[in-house]
This record gives C-alpha cells, sequence and structure tokens, in this order.
C-alpha cells in the first residue's frame, strides 16, 4: 500500500464567516492550531478564522513548508469570499509568517508577529539546549514537556484547564518533530532587504515576561527593520501569552487600529469558539 503524503492544512470553523477577512493563524512548535481557540470566540467577531495545522509526520525545509502554505491561501482565496488577508505567526509560525510575507509580498493587507522565534539566535542558552535534544532518550520528552512548562508559560496566568490541554498538547509531539522543528529554527534566516520592503502594516506583539525568547528584544529590532510597523509590549506575559485569560487578540487589534478597514458592522454578540474547550 502507497505511504499517505500528509501536508499541512488549515483547521476550519463550523460556522464560515463568509465575506469577512481571512484570518491565518500559524502556530508555534505544536505545530496544532489548536491552542488558538481561546482566542476564536474574539476574532470571529470580525474575521473568517483559518488555524495552520502541521502534520507530526512533516520534515519538510522552509521552502517547501512555505509553499505549502502559501497554496492553502491560495486555495481559499478561490473560493472568491475573501479579498482582505491578516497573517498572524506566534513563535516558530512567526518566522514562517516573514518567509510567507516576503514570498508572496502582495498578499497579505496585514501582518502580525507574536513572539516571533526569529530571536532564537539571540538566546545561546536555547540554541545550546535544542542541539542536546538530539541526544535525549524519546521516553524522557514527556518529563522535559513538564520542565518546559514554566518558561513556556506564565502560569499563574493560564486557566487550570487549558495549562492541563498545553501540557497535553506538548506531549504529544514526537521526539523526531520536535528536533525536526528546532533545526529548522537554528537554520531560520530572512533577507532583511526583503522584509524592508514590505509596505503593509505590521503588528509586533512581546510578551515582557518570555523566560524562553528574549521576545521584547526581537520585535524591537524587527521594528527598525519593518517601515510600517508598530509594536505592542504586554508587560506581565510570557511566551505563550495567547493563553492568558488577560490577553485579548481581538482587542489588541482593534486598539491598533489593525481593523479599521472593516466596512460592516462587526456583531455585538461572541460566536462559538472555533474549537470549543472541552
Amino acid at each position: 500500500m502507497p505511504e499517505i503524503e500528509l501536508k499541512p492544512c488549515f483547521l476550519t470553523p463550523k460556522k464560515l464567516r463568509l465575506g469577512y477577512p481571512l484570518f491565518v493563524y500559524l502556530p508555534g512548535m505544536d505545530g496544532t492550531g489548536q491552542l488558538l481557540r481561546t482566542q476564536t470566540a474574539g476574532l470571529e467577531m470580525a474575521f473568517d478564522v483559518r488555524c495552520l495545522v502541521i502534520p507530526k509526520q512533516d520534515m519538510t525545509n522552509w521552502d517547501v513548508l512555505t509553499q505549502n502554505v502559501l497554496n492553502l491561501i491560495y486555495a481559499e482565496l478561490a473560493k472568491g469570499y475573501q479579498q482582505v488577508v491578516y497573517l498572524c505567526g506566534e513563535s516558530f509560525g512567526g518566522c514562517l509568517a516573514m518567509k510567507l510575507a516576503i514570498l508572496a509580498p502582495h498578499l497579505f493587507e496585514y501582518i502580525v508577529l507574536i513572539n516571533p522565534a526569529s530571536s532564537f539566535h539571540l538566546s545561546p542558552w536555547f540554541s545550546w539546549i535544542s542541539q542536546a535534544t538530539n541526544f535525549v532518550p524519546a521516553y524522557f520528552y514527556p518529563v522535559g514537556a513538564l520542565a518546559l512548562l514554566p518558561f513556556l508559560a506564565t502560569l499563574p496566568r493560564i486557566s487550570p484547564s487549558v495549562r492541563y490541554e498545553l501540557l497535553r498538547t506538548l506531549r504529544s509531539i514526537p521526539s523526531q518533530t520536535v528536533n525536526w522543528r528546532l533545526s529548522l529554527l537554528r537554520e531560520f534566516s530572512i533577507d532583511l532587504a526583503k522584509l524592508q520592503q514590505l509596505q503593509q502594516p505590521v503588528l509586533l506583539v512581546a510578551g515582557d515576561r518570555d523566560q524562553l525568547l528574549p521576545s521584547r528584544q526581537e520585535i524591537e529590532r524587527l521594528m527598525n527593520v519593518l517601515p510600517n510597523s508598530q509594536t505592542v509590549i504586554l508587560p506581565e506575559s510570557g511566551h505563550a501569552c495567547l493563553l492568558e485569560e488577560d490577553v485579548n487578540l481581538y482587542e489588541i487589534l482593534a486598539a491598533k487600529g489593525f481593523l479599521a478597514k472593516l466596512s460592516w458592522e462587526i456583531p455585538t454578540s461572541h460566536p462559538t469558539p472555533l474549537f470549543p474547550l472541552t
């Protein structure tokens, strides 16, 4: 029996927001897209949300991964419902978002980067640890996920149910997948000259208490590269800031004028979340 080729895909809401701007979310290292569900109730007030899923078996390089995701976005636009595309990348997904932005700069009207892992090389200890994971036995990874949790998230700011979901997601990622995605971060590079040519508004968000990566330092660096960018510093937030109860991405976008071009009346009631918590 031939082996089935698994490629990235989008999680799609049960109720499509046809005609609303397409909001494409690119997840962190977990690659599941599931962890955005704490934010989708707000986002669906103004967007047709899609969350990228990167299969655990996906061992493609940056170029192939970027092209595959771009093909997904074109497939959504081919349905003819959306004209405006928002691109939002968090952590690992922030690196992927930058790759997409310079590959198809005409496609995205707004770009949001949240704690982008392009700061990987600014954290020598994390870079060293990432290389050491190649020698860690696979059976140790569930324990390692628990040890990583305080660095990844500001736990008191996350509800117990979401905290459990985060740990369960981390433990579900095979060691081979973790090592491959860490190798991609070590190899990540971006053409700064092409980033400087991006003219669309870019919102750079960082948790000031990120203990995993120097995210504030990175978005300040990127602000000097991207000509039409602004920053948001979340003073009490960690790396996985979108999981925190006091962080509302929709409200952040509204406060920074990233909803300014919406021409219809935004509903006041909150729709059902894209991926309801169980």
